[in-house]
């Protein structure tokens, strides 16, 4: 592992003095040393994404995003009392996800290819964007399709759309990461 976050690393000041960009963690980050990434394997490649452990990163998700990288992504943990079956809706987003529910050892309880859903009503009556805990932000979600866990899942992952059928996941099949780390960020 540390051979890979060295030449990560290196290979990421090297972007940086070649274009001169300012580096910033984010969903398209791809240096896992970043407090916000974590480097996840599914189906044998490397993905590196964005963690979302706490409430306020988990409301937004990917909400607003107008790309992912083929290798990005984010992985959302949950405590012990918030784990349940969980639903994610496709708010604020206008690109395809695709969405893993694992259970507590990483493997995949269930998939969904999510599509993007009608954005909100001009009036306001459906809220303003980042909007979920007023009763016309809680009426856009309510019109959102569901996608469930199906199964109580601590951890849910989501990637690029299309990525899925891409690397041909199913359920049943094991995603690796530092499960531990991942919990110990978890609030």
């Amino acid at each position: 592992m540390a051979l890979v976050n060295s030449s990560l690393a290196a290979r990421s000041v090297a972007t940086l003095v070649l274009t001169g960009t300012v580096f910033m963690p984010g969903c398209d980050d791809k240096n896992p040393a970043a407090a916000n990434v974590m480097p996840v394997k599914i189906a044998g490649r490397t993905f590196y994404l964005e963690v979302a452990a706490e409430d306020q990163v988990r409301m937004k998700g990917l909400g607003q995003r107008t790309h992912i990288e083929d290798d990005g992504g984010m992985i959302f943990s949950f405590t012990p009392s918030q784990t349940g079956v969980q639903s994610f809706i496709m708010r604020d987003c206008p690109i395809p996800i695709d969405i893993m529910y694992l259970d507590g050892a990483g493997r995949i309880l269930t998939t969904h290819a999510m599509v993007p859903e009608d954005p909100r009503k001009p009036d306001g009556s459906e809220g303003k964007t980042g909007d979920w805990n007023s009763a016309a932000g809680r009426a856009y979600d309510k019109r959102l399709k569901g996608y469930s866990s199906r199964f109580p899942s601590p951890v849910v992952i989501e990637v690029q759309g299309g990525m899925i059928a891409k690397l041909g996941v199913k359920e049943g099949d094991q995603v690796s990461f530092d499960i531990a780390a991942l919990k110990k960020r978890t609030k």
